[in-house]
């Protein structure tokens, strides 16, 4: 008996110095986290300002009424979303439906590597009892092509797809690769054209506030699938304006490289949402390849986030830049919009201009007034000020289709550059004046406007 004792005594210290906590309560020990800032976007300190109309309504509209609100620190992109990023999303998912149903044909006819045809794009992994959870995932929800029956299958990505039609490995090949265009009889001068209504991205996203209000529900009866076709509506170009000559915006501006740089149009709030989805999967799936700890979601900024940014720490001014003029002290214009009863050219610019144009806030921040519109996260309500949290507040109704878009475009008036202007449009429309730019919570709560002078630099604030 002694010695069971002895022994049960000697196994409880081996295992207590084994956990090396020596039995004090010290806490579970994760992965050395190392904050990066996301790249091309700013770190926003958070803080308090007054948001609302500080001067005169002159337009009547009585939707923005003064209040003082407080946001928490997130980053925020520096320019707007730009076309040859937004062409990198359309690329993505492109890719991403034509090597699955490569895949698929090369299965149903048997094809396999080595054959120097179709077969080469053959599933990697047949075996999906090798495959992680988070693989199949990928592939189940982001294929593009809703259910097929294969999915947890691996598809090879280490082949590069073949375009140029002489190209073509063989007719399997090219059997698939002509359902992704519009029939020849479709096609303009012989051009061949992409059917964009196959460019479509599916996700899912959780209803956290309905989750929070019924807390009886499921998980999965939260979690909701949206699809949403992705190639941006150039045609806004000529429906915006009746007896307009704009053809040349609408046959090149999103595809051609000389507007890659300029911000990206015709996309509705539905397809930023979207946009958004895809590039936090991106960098998760780069930082699981690395080993490395997933980042925060991208996301619309909401409507308080958006003013605080717009603002760059200037308590009630009229503009980015201050105000209360659009000029500076050169005579010089300070955004792209419609100046002048309506002289689109007298800011140098008649359609947008490159997204990193004019002079950037003090956030370093560029085109946070003119060049386009940007959809933001909240919902539209004109008495929206009156009811909401003072604390990060955001209003987004998924009942109410007037989405919130803030800070005036290349063929706006002054009124809508400024940083306390409203306006709104409806969550499926897509116009040649709107674009976007996303937003990144931080991690951690040690970033303050307050904090200035006190040892942390708020504005460009590197870890």
């Amino acid at each position: 008996m002694k010695k069971l004792v002895l022994t049960t005594v000697v196994l409880a210290f081996l295992t207590s110095c084994g956990s090396g906590d020596r039995g004090e309560l010290v806490g579970v020990k994760g992965k050395k986290w190392h904050p990066e800032e996301p790249y091309g976007m700013e770190l926003i300190p958070g803080g308090s300002f007054i948001m609302g109309k500080s001067d005169d309504d002159l337009a009547g509209v009585e939707n923005a009424p003064t209040k003082t609100v407080t946001v928490r620190s997130y980053y925020m992109d520096a320019t707007e979303i730009t076309n040859a990023e937004y062409r990198q999303f359309v690329n993505w998912v492109r890719d991403s439906i034509i090597r699955t149903k490569l895949a698929i044909l090369a299965d149903e006819e048997g094809k396999v590597p080595g054959d120097g045809g179709i077969g080469e794009f053959a599933f990697k992994d047949a075996d999906t009892a090798n495959m992680s959870v988070y693989e199949k995932y990928m592939l189940d929800n982001y294929s593009g092509l809703g259910d097929t029956g294969y999915e947890g299958r691996k598809l090879n990505k280490d082949v590069d797809l073949v375009f140029d039609t002489s190209d073509y490995p063989d007719e399997l090949y090219t059997e698939v690769m002509d359902t992704m265009y519009l029939p020849m009889e479709e096609s303009y001068n012989g051009q061949r054209t992409w059917d964009v209504s196959k460019f479509k991205f599916q996700y899912q996203q959780m209803d956290i506030q309905t989750a929070a209000k019924y807390r009886e529900l499921k998980r999965s009866d939260v979690i909701m699938t949206e699809e949403v076709e992705i190639y941006p509506d150039t045609t806004v170009w000529i429906r915006d304006f009746s007896y307009s000559y704009n053809e040349p915006m609408h046959n090149d501006y999103f595809w051609h490289d000389a507007y890659s740089e300029y911000p990206v149009v015709g996309v509705s709030w539905e397809q930023a949402k979207a946009f958004c989805q895809w590039r936090t999967l991106n960098k998760n799936a780069y930082q699981k390849e690395r080993g490395k700890q997933f980042i925060n979601k991208f996301r619309l900024p909401s409507e308080a986030e958006w003013e605080y940014a717009a603002r760059g720490g200037l308590q009630g001014a009229t503009f980015p830049w201050g105000g209360p003029y659009a000029k500076n002290d050169r005579g010089c214009f300070m955004a792209n919009f419609k100046p002048l009863r309506g002289d689109y050219a007298a800011d140098q610019a008649l359609y947008t201009v490159e997204a990193k144009s004019f002079e950037p806030n003090d956030y370093n921040l560029y085109n946070m007034a003119g060049n386009v519109s940007e959809w933001v996260q909240s919902s539209y309500d004109p008495a929206s000020y009156e009811y909401t949290a003072s604390f990060n507040p955001d209003v987004n109704d998924e009942e109410n289709e007037r989405k919130v878009v803030r800070g005036g475009s290349w063929k706006d008036v002054a009124y809508f550059l400024q940083v306390s202007s409203r306006d709104y449009e409806y969550a499926d429309s897509a116009r040649s004046y709107i674009g976007f730019r996303t937003v990144q919570d931080y991690m951690g709560t040690d970033v303050t406007q307050n904090k200035k002078g006190s040892g942390t630099n708020t504005k460009k604030r590197k870890n």
